[in-house]
């Protein structure tokens, strides 16, 4: 329960703009400014308890507190290691982020790509904090975090051996903002180890906010450098990398000059005109600061020698700082694989950048109830989330000439790189795209049912199922109406996730789900209706009172389904019989007459024979699809949300649901919706409780 109030709140401070850059989350509670001006006021250096100096803050394995490669290691602040240090030497560039003894090349190459757009890093890194002015040992930057932006203080106690910076450093040794930088994210994501491997698109995102797609060289979209030109002029950032084929290859060097296994960003592409011939140049950084590309176009090439002096002048750089120049027909021959980051349409002011639409929604996949996987699995395939689009107007400028809807669609899956310290991994995710019949157009309380999906097929989908933080994939499609439906590969796989869709126009996005309602039938008895018969039943059942308490109504139940061989139960809890008591105790007497008892035991006469139609494989319980199939069929629509907490509440750790389970919850639910209605009586969909009324309800 406290899991969900978490989540009912999480929701509501999203609602009231928490978590937006203007109003970032307090990571893990911790607010900048106060504890910096409490440290001011006792004069004394701030030391973060969240992410102490210790030997678990660097890592678990291989940076863990047995290995060889932790001795040795001490933590020391700037002002230990240069006698002046700054946050930021003149202006932040790409040269400021050289890369440790931390497989984190990913993470730099997104860092340098950073530095090119001035208004993200400064929103990243603020820029107002120093060594001099109300210096405290104390520093903050904002990260993006599956939705929200959040603020995240660190002590500037970094990982040193013999006097040097252990991971990423500046090649300005008096400058710190990287390092600092890096510290704050490996605090975000639990240690410094938990960021070594990974891919340049998830630092891209966790900086800007924006979403990345991934384009495989060697089966290149024909307009690529056009969408490389289009992406730089939007502000993106972009990266790439080169492929590995064994462990040996990993940050080998080629003799061309560049590194296998290791992350690069990009950063400009242009064309010159070279010998009479127009050629399409791209510029591309190591975040090592050196080793370049050593072929044509490279900063001594000859080729350089037969552009204009302008084209020279502005594109030509001999320094050795990890920049380069290279034909655009060489990149994709060399590299394997361009990572774009596009922006969020907050990222960027001013006129001089298009921007994209965006919508986003947030969600689970829960065993039992919301985690169907992906097409091969039909019978739970339709119960993953489900998303509906509307793509009315065309892009302006179509890459092929052809008319045209371009939508970026990302799912990523939530904290598991965070999860690494307890064994966890990342989840295979995928998504799959359908167009959208007439007859659910504008329908937003519908979720498609399994025929839909078996008579038809996708007209879209991610490209694989991967075990990556997010697929991203880019499509154009014509107008009109498209489901949109991400899964894991595999059934039953619990997870949080985060669907983002961008597109050039203005688009409708929205999660469908069934309505919530109760359209249970009543049952009307008159006590005319009854027949001897049952009445002499009743007499001999009741007792003395002549009334059913739940300690009589647990026996006389469990009494009879012993008896069944076509139904498994472990028999009638006495919270169930007094949860049937209260739906039907009229006089509040916590018991039941005549006419009630008749009420309920045709009730239960109904649920039996809904219990085994629904039990498909009369296996004499229910599996959790076959339960949510079964609720319908009584009456009531629920959503997703409302149906993974029937499934936590009654099935069995096989995700199984007896018959017993199967009564309470429809019991529970008809008494829910009950009480609602009978305190709604405007019929507005709110009531008003003070706490010892909702005390008592809860109880009940």
């Amino acid at each position: 329960m406290s899991g969900m109030a978490a989540r009912l709140q999480h929701n509501r401070d999203r609602a009231h703009g928490i978590g937006t850059n203007s109003k970032a989350v307090k990571y893990l509670n911790q607010d900048y400014e106060s504890l910096r001006n409490s440290c001011l006021e006792r004069g004394r250096l701030f030391e973060d308890d969240c992410f102490g100096a210790e030997v678990s803050s660097l890592g678990f394995k291989e940076l863990g507190p047995s290995s060889y490669k932790v001795r040795g290691i001490s933590w020391m602040r700037p002002t230990e290691l240069v006698s002046n240090p700054k946050f930021i030497v003149e202006n932040a560039t790409r040269t400021d982020i050289c890369q440790g003894a931390l497989g984190d090349c990913w993470l730099l190459a997104a860092i340098a790509s950073l530095t090119l757009n001035k208004q993200v890093l400064c929103r990243v890194v603020p820029h107002d904090q120093s060594f001099e002015e109300n210096y405290a040992g104390i520093f903050h930057f904002e990260f993006w975090q599956f939705g929200e932006w959040v603020d995240v203080v660190v002590d500037d106690r970094l990982p040193t051996k013999d006097g040097e910076l252990l991971f990423v450093h500046s090649a300005e040794n008096t400058e710190f903002w990287s390092a600092l930088l890096e510290k704050a994210y490996a605090k975000v994501n639990g240690c410094y180890e938990a960021l070594s491997g990974g891919s340049t698109t998830e630092g891209f995102e966790d900086f800007t906010g924006g979403i990345a797609e991934r384009h495989e060289l060697n089966k290149a979209d024909p307009h690529l450098f056009k969408i490389i030109r289009k992406a730089l002029d939007r502000g993106s950032l972009l990266g790439c990398s080169i492929d590995i084929t064994n462990a040996a290859d990993s940050e080998a060097v080629t003799y061309r000059k560049l590194v296998k296994g290791h992350a690069y960003s990009v950063t400009g592409a242009e064309q010159v005109s070279f010998r009479g011939r127009m050629v399409q140049l791209i510029r591309i950084r190591n975040p090592w600061g050196q080793v370049e590309w050593n072929g044509a176009w490279s900063d001594k090439s000859s080729e350089w020698r037969y552009v204009s002096d302008d084209d020279r002048e502005r594109l030509h750089d001999r320094c050795e700082d990890g920049e380069f120049w290279m034909e655009f027909s060489e990149f994709l021959h060399q590299y394997s694989r361009l990572e774009i980051c596009n922006l969020t349409p907050d990222a960027l002011t001013g006129d001089d950048f298009k921007k994209w639409a965006e919508t986003e929604f947030e969600e689970t996949w829960r065993r039992g109830s919301t985690a169907g996987g992906c097409r091969n699995y039909p019978n739970t395939f339709w119960m993953n989330p489900q998303f509906v689009i509307k793509l009315d107007e065309v892009d302006d400028d179509p890459d092929d000439g052809q008319e045209g809807c371009t939508m970026i669609v990302g799912l990523m899956q939530k904290n598991r790189r965070r999860m690494r310290k307890m064994g966890e991994d990342m989840e295979t995710i995928g998504f799959a795209i359908y167009e959208l019949p007439e007859e659910f157009s504008g329908m937003k309380q519908v979720h498609l049912r399994r025929n839909f999906f078996l008579r038809n097929c996708s007209a879209a989908r991610s490209e694989t199922f991967i075990n990556l933080r997010e697929v991203c994939n880019h499509f154009c499609l014509p107008p009109g109406e498209y489901l949109i439906v991400p899964s894991t590969f595999e059934p039953q796989k619990n997870g949080d996730f985060y669907v983002r869709v961008f597109t050039e126009k203005p688009a409708d996005f929205h999660e469908i789900d069934d309505p919530v309602k109760c359209e249970v039938e009543e049952v009307h008895i008159d006590e005319d209706d009854i027949s001897d018969r049952f009445k002499k039943l009743f007499g001999q059942l009741a007792g003395h009172d002549v009334e059913i308490s739940a300690f009589e109504l647990q026996r006389i139940l469990n009494r009879v389904m012993v008896r069944r061989q076509d139904i498994k139960t472990s028999g009638f809890s006495l919270a169930t019989c007094r949860n049937m008591i209260n739906l039907l105790d009229k006089d509040g007497t916590g018991k039941l007459g005549l006419v009630e008892f008749k009420i309920l035991w045709t009730k239960i006469e109904k649920f039996l024979d809904l219990y085994k139609e629904r039990d498909g494989d009369q296996s004499g319980c229910m599996n959790s699809s076959e339960m949510r199939m079964a609720v319908e069929a009584a009456g009531f629509s629920l959503n997703n949300p409302l149906h993974q907490v029937i499934v936590a509440r009654y099935s069995e750790s096989d995700l199984s649901i007896d018959f017993d389970n199967f009564v309470c919850c429809l019991i529970r639910l008809e008494s829910l919706f009950k009480t609602f209605n009978t305190l709604d009586k405007d019929g507005t969909g709110e009531i008003k409780l003070r706490f010892l009324e909702w005390l008592e309800l809860s109880l009940m």
